[in-house]
């Protein structure tokens, strides 16, 4: 069995714990999966903590407390190597009864589904280095507690709950091809950099009838015309774009890597602009912004056709000087 294999079942033995609300279960699990002191990271307004304790107290035992009933379905399960680095890798919902306020946002009293996306670095089958998104901005428009419009300059798409892998094949518990693998990787990486180009030279990567399955505050798109319809403008808010994927970059992904013919990416930050237009209610202030950027993708053959995307947007909207949540609490008092 190949490293990245056991990875793999260790890490899908953790998840399995989180199938059935069981609050023992799940303070277990992460305790016998995290390194004592993983450095572990969550989106905004979490950041930075660590260790299990940290991570169980901090984040997962409010998110139990708010969500009653919780538990998890997850869509895609990989794993792989980045800079000689072994990394395990998953995204789907966390799902509950929001019956109590979760982050200033105010409970529904309904079934309320969370997109949740993770990164995890293993090393002697413990969890040491974790990156975490959560939608959040999802949660809030799913709530009806979102507090801003989207701006003239970028049209939202569909935002709600996203569908997993059309070939229903995401949960990859076996050793992938590695000749497959390096293709789709290759594939995703020469596409990633021809994004923002004058001619929009990433059209021949993707399938006519791709699916681009955005962060809520962007929504997501079916087929090449409707995604450009918004990417373009949403490049257009900004200069002097450089992405994780490109060389040189002062930011870079902490993970890119292919399990058969899916791929994923992660960083933290990912992205770096100059905000040079408005966007998300925001005025342009030619600030230097850093996105924390993740993605999963599914090859078929020789095209692109599924990209599940994450951004942490209230981490982004702090850096143009926008508090999500402490204005989100203001209209809520």
């Amino acid at each position: 069995m190949t490293s990245h294999l056991q990875n793999k079942l260790t890490y899908k033995a953790y998840l399995d714990a989180f199938k059935y609300p069981n609050e023992e279960g799940y303070l277990s699990a992460v305790e016998c999966i995290f390194a004592e002191n993983a450095d572990i990271n969550i989106v905004h307004p979490f950041n930075d903590m660590s260790g299990p304790n940290a991570y169980y107290e901090r984040f997962l035992k409010p998110l139990m407390d708010a969500f009653e009933g919780l538990y998890r379905t997850d869509y895609i399960l990989m794993a792989g190597s980045y800079e000689s680095d072994d990394w395990v890798s998953s995204t789907g919902y966390y799902a509950g009864h929001f019956r109590n306020n979760w982050l200033g946002i105010k409970a529904s009293d309904r079934l309320t589904y969370l997109r949740v996306g993770e990164f995890h670095k293993m090393d002697n089958g413990k969890i040491v280095q974790s990156y975490i998104y959560v939608d959040i901005p999802e949660l809030m428009m799913a709530s009806g507690q979102w507090p801003l419009s989207h701006g003239p300059a970028v049209k939202p798409g569909h935002t709600g709950l996203l569908m997993g892998p059309a070939s229903h094949d995401g949960i990859l518990l076996n050793d992938a091809d590695n000749a497959e693998s390096k293709v789709s990787l290759n594939m995703v990486t020469d596409m990633l950099r021809q994004l923002n180009t004058p001619d929009e030279a990433w059209r021949p990567y993707w399938h006519d009838n791709m699916m681009w399955y955005g962060p809520a505050a962007f929504g997501s798109f079916i087929g090449k015309e409707n995604f450009a319809g918004f990417q373009v403008p949403f490049e257009n808010c900004f200069s002097s774009w450089v992405g994780g994927a490109t060389e040189g970059s002062q930011t870079k992904h902490f993970i890119r890597t292919a399990d058969g013919n899916y791929v994923c990416s992660g960083g933290w930050p990912s992205l770096n602009a100059f905000q040079v237009k408005p966007f998300l209610d925001q005025p342009s202030t030619d600030k230097l912004l850093f996105m924390r950027v993740c993605d999963w993708w599914r090859r078929d053959g020789d095209l692109l056709v599924e990209n599940w995307v994450f951004v942490d947007i209230p981490h982004v909207l702090l850096q143009m000087g926008y508090d999500l949540f402490e204005n989100l609490k203001e209209k809520n008092e």
